[in-house]
């Protein structure tokens, strides 16, 4: 039985982005410094690195989980739909947003995972969802930055104290945000030459104060997670520094992640290598080490679940 035109073309979009995702997770493991024989000696030294590599990949359905509860909880002023149904966005997401840039791969799996056509309305809660967690990494990075200085003594300067006090006035400034967004979004509406986008972004006034709150306790805990699964991966390769250390090490690094825009020619990899080797280095970490740290923690949180969503591409709903 022959396929009509309209299934043709969308049956072989979906098989070209599939088989183009599937051979650049294949380019982009082979350009990785992934020294199985470092990585062997390594774990050598730690008393059961099992269990630690164990803790992080089994982390990994919660930390995803997590997000799709958020995306679950802004979605419904969008369009009504079930929890697996959003977890299910969120993993095409994921697969999309290993090779597209920025933040577009992660909205369009969402977006085309609806049933129905509200994708203008999804994008915005698409933008307030990444904003959430971007929120709380910046307030956790301004206090990690704080404590950094306080500990790295060649690195209080005044360039990073008025970094500080940029971090605090960006943190207060999501505040006073979340506060007036609803008379900010009208006033938007009502601007002549940009009402038109007002789909994109009407939805943020639409939130209650309780679905804000909840959206965000949600980012807080996956934040919380992430910097738990990015610690057992450090404990797995043998860094041994204090918890606070660590704490605000791990901060640092995901408020780089965060604040670097995302090109995502590795998919935040090469960002997350950079960045730990820098805030790292005070501390006499070895560098194949910590890049080694910072490889495990990639192959569990996105590698994985980019593999699972691949399932999910398939299924976007392309020709709508």
């Amino acid at each position: 039985m022959s396929l009509k035109p309209d299934k043709k073309i969308t049956f072989f979009a979906k098989l070209f982005v599939f088989v183009g995702l599937v051979a650049y997770i294949g380019y982009v493991l082979r350009q990785q410094p992934f020294d199985w024989k470092t990585v062997q000696a390594q774990f050598k030294t730690v008393r059961y690195p099992a269990w630690w590599l164990a803790g992080l990949v089994g982390l990994m359905p919660v930390n995803w989980g997590l997000e799709a509860l958020k995306w679950y909880i802004l979605l419904q002023r969008v369009e009504r739909t079930s929890y697996w149904s959003a977890f299910q966005g969120v993993l095409a997401g994921v697969a999309l947003g290993f090779a597209l840039p920025a933040q577009l791969g992660d909205t369009a799996g969402r977006v085309l995972s609806l049933r129905s056509g509200q994708r203008g309305a999804a994008i915005g809660a698409s933008l307030v969802s990444g904003g959430m967690q971007f929120y709380v990494a910046l307030v956790a990075g301004a206090i990690a930055w704080a404590y950094h200085l306080s500990t790295v003594a060649n690195r209080n300067t005044t360039a990073g104290r008025w970094l500080f006090i940029l971090l605090i006035s960006l943190s207060a400034g999501g505040i006073l945000l979340g506060l007036v967004r609803q008379k900010l979004v009208r006033w938007l509406s009502s601007r002549q030459g940009i009402d038109r986008w007002a789909i994109y972004w009407r939805v943020a006034g639409y939130y209650s104060d309780r679905e804000i709150g909840l959206a965000l306790i949600v980012a807080l805990l996956r934040y919380c997670l992430f910097s738990v699964q990015f610690y057992l991966a450090m404990q797995a390769v043998g860094i041994r520094l204090q918890p606070a250390t660590s704490a605000s090490g791990i901060g640092l690094v995901f408020l780089v992640k965060t604040l670097t825009p995302a090109f995502n020619l590795l998919s935040d990899l090469g960002v997350r290598e950079a960045a730990s080797l820098w805030v790292f280095a005070p501390y006499g970490v070895q560098v194949p080490v910590m890049l080694t740290a910072t490889l495990l923690l990639w192959l569990a949180n996105i590698l994985i679940p980019v593999l699972v969503g691949l399932i999910w591409v398939w299924k976007l709903r392309i020709r709508r």
